[in-house]
């Protein structure tokens, strides 16, 4: 998700429903490799996501450039 206020709805009324507790998390990622997800409208305007695909997380893990944050944490 790109937009925190979403993100803070997923954690809140998703993640904690559903399993107890819900993260918002800020990280980083090396633009260049980023140029390979175009970014995603799903649903409203502010709704943007990256969609990548699970076999290529390492890879992606692998381009995060500093450290990952926990912004927000939900019970």
């Amino acid at each position: 998700m790109l937009n925190e206020e979403y993100a803070i709805k997923i954690a809140r009324e998703w993640n904690v429903p559903n399993s107890g507790v819900g993260y918002v998390t800020r990280f980083r990622v090396e633009s260049e490799f980023l140029q390979r997800y175009p970014v995603q409208q799903a649903g409203g305007r502010t709704i943007l996501e990256l969609w990548v695909p699970a076999e290529e997380l390492d890879e992606f893990n692998a381009h995060l450039a500093g450290p990952i944050e926990v912004v927000h944490e939900f019970r």
